[in-house]
C-alpha cells in the first residue's frame, strides 16, 4: 500500500479592500457585462434569463453591487505557489472618508430604543432588551447571508448540495435533508434572510415565522458571534457611535427569546433521521410539526403571514 497522503493545512485570509470609483458609468457597463457572460447553473432557460435580469435591474444605478459583482477574491491567491483556493466570501459597502458605512444603514438607535428607567414596572427594564448594538450586528449578519445564498443560487443552481467540495457559501450549513432542493427552493432559503433584516430595519423584532427563517436566523447569529469575535470591520465600526447596555451582543438570551424553540436543528442529528416528517413517531413525540423541506416557507400557525408580493433582492 502506498502512503496516505497528509491532510492539507488550511489557512484562513481576512483582507480588505476599499476602492474608488473614478467612472461609474464604466464600472457599471463592466458589471453588467459580466452578467450577460454567466452561465446560470439551470436547465430552465426561462429561469436563467429572469435570474439574470433581476441580478442586471441590482446592478444598474448601484455603484455598491456593480463593486461586488466584479470583485472576484480567487485572483489575490496565486495558483502557482504550493497552494489552491478552496472557498471565499465577500461584501461590498460604501463607506465615508473615515471609513464608517454611508449604505442606507438603518438608524438602530432610533429604531430600538433603550429603555434605562429601572422601574419594577417596567416591561423593558424587567427583560432582555434587543439593543440597537445586538440590531446592527444581527442586521448586518442577515444581509451578508442573503447576499451569500443568493450568489450560491447562481453558482450551483439545482446542483445538490456537496459539503465537502468548500465551495458553497450558505447552503452546505443547512440540514442535509435540504441538500438536494433546486434554485427555486434555494431563492426563497435566501429571501428568509432578507425578511429577517426587513423587519430589523423596520424596528421588529427577528422572530421567525416558518422553518426557512429559523434556519436564517440560527445562521445569522452564529455570523453575527464571528464578526464581533474576529472583528470584521463592517459590524464593529457600525456599532462604534450606538449607544452600549448589559444586554449588547447576549446571544445566548436571543436564542433563547427570538425563537419560539429549536426543534429545527433535530435536523442535523444523523440518529434521528425522518424527524421532518410529521406523521413520523419521534416528530409527534416532540410535537415538533412539519419540517419537510416543501413546507419550510409554510408560516406558522400562530404567526402572521408576509406579503407573498413581496420581490426578490436578488
Amino acid at each position: 500500500m502506498g502512503e496516505s497522503q497528509p491532510t492539507p493545512r488550511r489557512v484562513k485570509v481576512m483582507m480588505e479592500v476599499v476602492v474608488e470609483i473614478n467612472d461609474p458609468a464604466a464600472l457599471e457597463k463592466f458589471a453588467l457585462d459580466h452578467i450577460d457572460q454567466l452561465n446560470y447553473a439551470t436547465d430552465d432557460d426561462t429561469a436563467a434569463e429572469a435570474a439574470r435580469a433581476e441580478e442586471r435591474a441590482q446592478v444598474i444605478g448601484d455603484i455598491v453591487h456593480a463593486v461586488n459583482w466584479i470583485a472576484d477574491p480567487f485572483t489575490a491567491i496565486p495558483d502557482d505557489a504550493g497552494l489552491e483556493t478552496s472557498e471565499s466570501s465577500q461584501h461590498a459597502i460604501e463607506i465615508d472618508s473615515t471609513g464608517l458605512p454611508i449604505t442606507d444603514t438603518p438608524d438602530f438607535a432610533a429604531l430600538f430604543p433603550i429603555c434605562a428607567c429601572h422601574k419594577d414596572s417596567c416591561d423593558n427594564c424587567s427583560g432582555f432588551q434587543l439593543t440597537p448594538r445586538t440590531a446592527s450586528v444581527l442586521w448586518s449578519s442577515c444581509v451578508l447571508r442573503a447576499d451569500q445564498a443568493y450568489e450560491d443560487v447562481i453558482e450551483f443552481g439545482d446542483e445538490p448540495v456537496d459539503p465537502d467540495d468548500g465551495m458553497w457559501s450558505t447552503f452546505d450549513e443547512y440540514p442535509p435533508v435540504t441538500f438536494r432542493q433546486n434554485a427555486v427552493w434555494r431563492r426563497q432559503a435566501a429571501r428568509a434572510f432578507d425578511d429577517l433584516a426587513t423587519d430589523l430595519a423596520a424596528g421588529h423584532w427577528p422572530q421567525p415565522r416558518c422553518a426557512a427563517e429559523e434556519m436564517a436566523l440560527h445562521l445569522a447569529i452564529g455570523t453575527a458571534i464571528a464578526a464581533i469575535a474576529d472583528d470584521w470591520p463592517n459590524a464593529t465600526r457600525a456599532i462604534e457611535t450606538l449607544p452600549q447596555h448589559q444586554d449588547d451582543l447576549d446571544w445566548d438570551m436571543a436564542n433563547d427569546v427570538l425563537f419560539q424553540d429549536h426543534d429545527i436543528l433535530n435536523l442535523f442529528d444523523i440518529e434521528l433521521d425522518g424527524i421532518e416528517d410529521p406523521d413520523g413517531d419521534q416528530n409527534q413525540y416532540i410535537g415538533m410539526g412539519d419540517y419537510r423541506p416543501h413546507a419550510w416557507f409554510t408560516t406558522f400557525n400562530n404567526a402572521d403571514p408576509r406579503d407573498g408580493r413581496r420581490p426578490f433582492r436578488r
